[in-house]
């Protein structure tokens, strides 16, 4: 993966949040800016389980998390691994057979776990907004996008025509929609445009966290860059905090300021995310990358990560990366393994219990015993491709 590029927003640490000209939220975008290095929020040992006929699975096992006021924190990993999950019990959006039955998340201070509807109501748009996965079954389909911003801000205690219409032109035009479109229902917009709105909408207040769940899975690769483009600039601008859930790690390359790697509901790895992407630790990180095929540099045949995620109803007493993990040794079956510190990096493995490559891994994450004869693999590999190429 190439580097950041330099000239590229977001590259350095972010400038103080300023508010755009004519925001009717500049005093809280200064608030924003006064307290940018306190922690925003806190997640603890944070616990979901759903309950099924037949016992109950977990989703998210133990996670914790902390995210600072204008951070970037994008969270991977496969299908299933608890990552949506994770993000609805932060936002209190869980609803049966899902429930949180363990840790806790506090937001600014105060604990949103056990929060009445009514006490959720007065911090969700106004403290804390959320980006759904598909714009279109979030939007309200009989509605207008006017109507719903309206809908929103006077959920809020906003009541002046005047301003609400103000204030609904302005966001839309912050994520590049002309506000004519304020009239337009969702069926009317392109699957872009939808979620542009929908950003919009989460921005009507300024915010001092949005969490967005796959907000690009259904936009094609163009559109999906120049989605993020436009929200690392908002974020830069504005200085919110961003907790965006890919399965993509590319996508977020450019973007976080650090990366979870979750799997089977756990925190495999969590690190800044030029580190990650540099030099993963886990197994599962290193698989992801390498999942992934490069536009640049030679020709190299894609590993994968073989079989399938785990069954989460199941109980499992050692690793759950072991089954598919191409480093397991015996002990991984039978112990299960803590999250450790690595060169200011949490890594949950086995072959870092005892500090960096305490199992015998190179800086490259292979056998040393075995790196020469994997590189003399790779190489035949890589020159019969090319001579099979026309």
């Amino acid at each position: 993966m190439s580097s950041v590029p330099a000239d590229f927003p977001g590259s350095t640490a972010f400038p103080g949040s300023t508010a755009f000209p004519g925001s009717t939220v500049a005093s809280r975008a200064a608030d924003l800016a006064a307290t940018d290095s306190a922690v925003m929020l806190e997640v603890r040992d944070l616990t979901v389980t759903y309950a099924m006929e037949h016992g109950t699975v977990t989703a998210v096992d133990q996670v914790s998390l902390d995210v600072d006021s204008g951070e970037f924190v994008g969270i991977v990993g496969e299908s299933g691994c608890g990552k949506s999950t994770l993000l609805f019990a932060i936002a209190q959006l869980l609803g049966g057979p899902a429930a949180i039955t363990g840790g806790s998340v506090r937001f600014k201070g105060r604990s949103l776990v056990g929060l009445t509807d009514k006490q959720l109501a007065a911090v969700r748009w106004k403290d804390l907004s959320v980006v759904m996965q598909s714009a279109m079954n979030a939007l309200n389909p009989v509605k207008s996008i006017g109507s719903q911003f309206k809908d929103a801000m006077r959920a809020h205690g906003v009541r002046s025509p005047q301003e609400i219409a103000e204030r609904s032109a302005e966001v839309l035009k912050m994520v590049g929609i002309d506000p004519t479109h304020l009239n337009s229902y969702p069926h009317q917009l392109s699957g872009g445009m939808r979620q542009r709105s929908m950003i919009a909408m989460a921005m009507l207040f300024t915010p001092d966290l949005i969490i967005m769940d796959e907000p690009t899975s259904a936009l094609d690769v163009v559109a999906q860059r120049s989605l993020m483009v436009q929200i690392k600039e908002l974020q830069q601008q504005l200085g919110f905090a961003v907790i965006f859930v890919t399965h993509d790690m590319s996508l977020v390359s450019h973007f976080s300021d650090r990366l979870m790697v979750m799997y089977a509901g756990q925190v495999a790895e969590l690190g800044r995310t030029r580190d990650v992407f540099d030099d993963p630790l886990h197994p599962y990180s290193r698989g992801l990358l390498e999942a992934f095929p490069s536009i640049r540099g030679p020709k190299i045949r894609l590993t994968g990560i073989p079989g399938s995620p785990p069954d989460l109803s199941l109980e499992y007493h050692g690793c759950r990366f072991a089954p598919r993990c191409p480093r397991v040794m015996e002990r991984c079956q039978t112990t299960p393994p803590e999250l450790y510190r690595v060169d200011g990096r949490l890594v949950r493995c086995l072959l870092h219990e005892h500090g960096r490559d305490s199992a015998g891994i190179d800086s490259a994450g292979i056998d040393s015993a075995a790196n020469d004869t994997a590189e003399s693999e790779t190489k035949a590999e890589t020159d019969q491709d090319v001579r099979s190429e026309p």
